[in-house]
């Protein structure tokens, strides 16, 4: 449940050490090529392992069912693409894209599936909460692309938030107890 608020801390740390960064000009991964490099890079890497750690609870939580042990699986690959973001920065070439596209679309697409198997076991709250949570997370991109653009740090930064959010809802929904931990799904 922390490593978003140390994550977005230091990523917001990297924007103030660049002053040349602009929200509409610029990405996100622009930070991991300038004065700001190392702090921002490292810290995705660091978000990324945090957050595979968040996704092997996920794994071990949602075992049980098959829809949400996918969304997981999902989740665990999202992590994975962020540390590799990090590891690999706009300097490394098209594997830069490549890990940033499987960040994205992973995130979104594991909160939406491991919502829907919230809901068909009774936990309707947080599984509505995380479709949301998913589909917000795509929709930015969606409308972003519909629209003339340069930078693409906006809907970046709003699918991050969308999923930071989720994952201390889900974080503490899990340290709270999920109803159907204590059921056979």
């Amino acid at each position: 449940m922390i490593t978003p608020v140390i994550t977005l801390s230091l990523i917001l740390l990297s924007i103030s050490y660049s002053p040349w960064f602009n929200w509409s000009e610029n990405a996100l991964s622009d930070l991991g090529v300038h004065e700001a490099a190392s702090l921002f890079n490292s810290t995705l890497m660091m978000g990324g392992f945090l957050t595979l750690v968040f996704a092997t609870g996920l794994l071990q939580t949602l075992r049980r069912t098959k829809t949400g042990f996918t969304g997981a699986l999902i989740f665990v690959v999202g992590a994975l693409s962020l540390f590799a973001i990090g590891l690999f920065p706009e300097t490394a070439g098209r594997i830069h894209l490549y890990v940033s596209v499987s960040f994205f679309a992973s995130a979104a697409l594991s909160m939406l599936i491991i919502g829907v198997a919230l809901v068909k076991v009774s936990e309707r709250n947080v599984g509505f909460f995380s479709m949301f949570a998913g589909l917000f997370a795509a929709a930015v991109w969606i409308v972003f692309w519909s629209l003339p653009h340069r930078g693409v740090a906006v809907p970046e930064m709003l699918s991050i938030l969308a999923a930071s959010s989720w994952s201390v809802v889900v974080g503490a929904k899990i340290i709270k107890g999920l109803t159907f931990l204590r059921h056979e799904c």
